[in-house]
């Protein structure tokens, strides 16, 4: 056991340095990508599938609530958290329409959505990235899968590539945390 976790934390100290070497120009590019939107009046979307979900929902907390500083409430929308939206959608299109109906709803040009999907080519996601691009909306995305769809679909992508889901997944929680101390920093400045 000890050696399973030995090794578990080199891999995961090998990909934090990964991050700090070829991440912080995308994690600054993703910030401001943000910020802009909200500064013209829109809207943060995100979605995502399984844990990539909960952390969309994390997410909207840190934005809706706070992080660490107090400010505004900043707008932002986990499009995974109404499961009648959801399981309607579902039932009446399939699983892979569940996102990009809200986002035939809800988003608008000067909106951002930020999709999650640690392979990078997840349908649901796709399709959502896809239209919200063509309505005017910024697309961010997070992937596992270097050169997915994904990727090619948004305006700035942060690839953890990963042998494992988990392991994307952890680099990704540690990077949107970082997004958005920075993203709350400018707005609790009043910047």
């Amino acid at each position: 056991m000890k050696q399973q976790i030995i090794e578990t934390i080199k891999k995961h100290k090998k990909m934090v340095d990964t991050l700090e070497v070829a991440g912080v120009g995308t994690i600054e590019s993703i910030a401001k990508t943000i910020i802009e939107s909200i500064e013209a009046g829109g809207t943060l979307y995100l979605c995502g599938n399984g844990g990539s979900a909960a952390d969309c929902q994390h997410i909207a907390g840190e934005f809706i609530g706070r992080f660490l500083l107090e400010r505004k409430a900043l707008p932002a929308v986990a499009l995974s958290t109404d499961t009648s939206v959801l399981t309607c959608i579902g039932n009446d299109y399939g699983f892979d329409d569940i996102f990009v109906r809200q986002v035939e709803g809800l988003v608008k040009k000067n909106d951002c959505l930020w999709a999650f999907s640690t392979s990078g080519s997840s349908v649901n996601i796709v399709k959502a990235a896809e239209l919200a691009k063509k309505r005017g909306a910024k697309v961010i995305a997070f992937t596992g899968k270097k050169n997915s769809r994904l990727e090619k679909i948004s305006d700035v992508c942060l690839c953890a590539e990963a042998e494992k889901s988990f392991a994307t997944q952890e680099i990704h929680q540690i990077a949107y945390h970082i997004i958005c101390g920075l993203v709350e920093k400018h707005f609790a400045e009043g910047k």
